[in-house]
């Protein structure tokens, strides 16, 4: 608990320092269009999806706060909520190959089906350039792009920046209300709030 604990605030303390290292796309302004390939080799458009709402989730299954949302089943829970209103939802690894938390994309596909989850797609970015275009920088970051290609909501999955599971309950889950608020054809109340948990291991360069 103790190294679990030092680890927990060394992630904390990196948060802000990272914040400024990659310039964000920006709420209000056209999301950026990417071409990935999906964990089975599929090419993945986000033009693909123009005229849906589409969720983007930046994630990596070796961060204690990613666990946090999946073990408890907070974060499957959510996708499936936003499938039921014909919502995509695209999880992005950002993860380099050469991390210690890096999952070949079959292993990967097998994490988030341990924990029923339920994206649209999982999409992979080992040289990073889709989070960096995005200004992704913790695992999880969670973005909202509305049926024009606009981007409507960039930050956290939730309120409590903790990760501690009980916390799940007593957040704001900012997704879920934002997406009830843009589906009911109302601006996002929260459109820009705080990500947090662990920095992204981008791929350095070279």
């Amino acid at each position: 608990m103790k190294l679990l604990r030092r680890t927990l605030i060394a992630t904390a303390a990196t948060l802000f320092a990272v914040g400024s290292a990659h310039a964000a796309a920006t709420v209000g302004q056209t999301a950026p269009d990417f071409t990935l390939k999906d964990a089975t080799g599929k090419t993945v458009r986000l033009s693909d999806f123009k005229g849906k709402h589409v969720v983007l989730e930046w994630t990596n299954p070796g961060c204690p706060f990613v666990r946090k949302h999946y073990d408890s089943g907070n974060m499957p829970a959510t996708q499936k909520d936003a499938a039921s209103k014909n919502v995509v939802w695209l999880a992005v690894n950002s993860t380099e190959k050469a991390s210690s938390d890096y999952l070949e994309p079959a292993k990967l596909t097998a994490w988030l089906t341990e924990r029923k989850a339920a994206p649209t797609a999982v999409l992979m970015d080992e040289e990073g350039t889709v989070g960096k275009s995005y200004g992704a920088r913790t695992t999880p970051h969670l973005y909202i792009v509305n049926p024009q290609g606009q981007l409507i909501y960039a930050g956290g999955i939730d309120s409590i920046p903790s990760a501690r599971p009980a916390d799940i309950e007593k957040a704001t889950n900012y997704v879920k209300v934002g997406l009830s608020e843009a589906l009911a054809g109302k601006p996002i109340s929260a459109a820009t709030t705080q990500p947090y948990g662990c920095s992204i291991k981008y791929k350095s360069p070279a």
